[in-house]
């Protein structure tokens, strides 16, 4: 495989091409053991997927991945046409707000500076998005490094300090063009565009309020947005708050732009919205896969819109899984889900101790393409609660060759 990021991948002209790529057989996750007492770098596990292999539902290949830099607070990463690398940031070494991006030499990944113009960073980042054909790139925030990286404290969002807006950047000019206030949008993380290049419009998951938000672009050229999937709160005892959201932290679709899927990491399931009228996405699957509201934990739900009783905590192969389903990916064709558990160690540790304890699995969902639907695969868990050097916080997933979350066609 060539190591100059614009080569690649199998290179698949159309994201309908890729859907008839081969099966996936191995996937890459960042495990963390920052805030777990394990004294060790963070590594790369690589994890065998393929079920006629000996090695299946084994990490096979950890490497370290530990290494010094001045950046800060670094998460997406995106290949550019250039050949370069482009990622996004939360703050700056200090720890403050800026949603700026650093680009990379994509064969010797040397930091080549920024992406956008001096002094043009978005006050808060996260994620981004960009679409070449309609010269736009949208961003997403999270909040400051020093307000998250200790934790959630609900005084914050009292006072503002947690992001509500999509930063719209014209692509070619590197600058900000337009602010999208968001309704019923507090902390956007996910963004994505969906995969036709020729489409101008996408989703974003707003975690904290726990909604869909879809937005396009207008006849004029510029942007607009709309909620367009709501999970409702849970009123509650025994818990932080005497309401609990649903906490949205990944979304995704597939490479036919027919489904949507995401998850709400304290309510503890898993949803796949049929998207085929992308203003009136439908349900179609849900699977609770643990989360803060299981029968038998310290969470007594008092009133729930949409459940008649508290879901069953999750077993797999003897297992009890901690935490709740967090970062997703889905296969090519669209017929498998891989799911982690783990969120950010900080946030992992108050609201899911026993991930501190335990570390994270990884767990995989067979998908329904006809109809719709989820099933859980009883036969597939990854355990890194046994990892040698410890429990360790596994977090997104990719494929060698690209897949739904990281590939953009141009």
């Amino acid at each position: 495989m060539a190591t100059k990021c614009g080569n690649c991948g199998p290179g698949y002209s159309t994201p309908l091409e890729a859907m008839k790529g081969p099966r996936e057989e191995i996937v890459y996750l960042p495990c963390i053991y920052r805030n777990t007492g394990t004294e060790a770098p963070d590594y790369l596990a690589t994890v065998d997927v393929d079920p006629k292999s000996p090695q299946y539902c084994q990490v096979i290949e950890p490497k370290d991945i530990h290494a010094k830099c001045e950046l800060a607070f670094l998460h997406t990463s995106h290949c550019l046409a250039s050949g370069e690398v482009m990622i996004s940031s939360l703050g700056d070494v200090k720890g403050n707000g800026k949603g700026g991006f650093v680009l990379l030499d994509g064969e010797t990944f040397e930091v080549k500076g920024t992406w956008e113009r001096p002094g043009g960073a978005a006050p808060l980042g996260y994620d981004f998005w960009y679409q070449p054909r309609h010269n736009v790139m949208i961003s997403t925030e999270w909040a400051a490094p020093n307000v998250l990286r200790d934790g959630f404290n609900p005084a914050d969002v009292e006072a503002g300090l947690y992001g509500s807006h999509l930063y719209v950047w014209d692509w070619q000019r590197h600058e900000i063009v337009q602010t999208l206030s968001l309704k019923d949008g507090l902390i956007p993380l996910e963004i994505r565009f969906l995969h036709n290049p020729d489409a101008a419009q996408g989703f974003v998951g707003c975690a904290l309020s726990s909604t869909i938000q879809r937005f396009y672009k207008n006849e004029g050229g510029t942007w607009s947005v709309e909620k367009v999937i709501q999970v409702p709160p849970k009123k509650v005892k025994g818990w932080l708050l005497p309401e609990m959201p649903g906490l949205i932290t990944d979304i995704l679709l597939s490479l036919d732009d027919r489904f949507l899927y995401f998850s709400n990491w304290l309510h503890g399931d898993l949803r796949q919205y049929d998207i085929s009228d992308p203003q009136r996405p439908r349900l179609t699957g849900q699977l609770f896969l643990g989360g803060s509201i299981v029968k038998g934990g310290p969470v007594q739900v008092l009133e729930d819109q949409e459940l008649k009783s508290q879901p069953e905590p999750l077993v797999v192969k003897g297992k009890r899984v901690a935490g709740g389903p967090q970062m997703i990916q889905l296969s090519l064709d669209g017929k498998r889900l891989y799911i982690t558990t783990s969120l950010y160690s900080a946030w992992d540790k108050q609201f899911y101790p026993d991930l501190i304890r335990e570390g994270s699995v990884m767990l995989q969902v067979d998908v329904d393409t006809v109809k719709g639907g989820l099933n859980l695969n009883p036969n597939f868990l990854v355990d890194f609660g046994k990892e040698p050097l410890g429990p360790a916080l596994a977090h997104e997933l990719r494929y060698p060759g690209g897949d739904c979350s990281s590939d953009i066609w141009i």
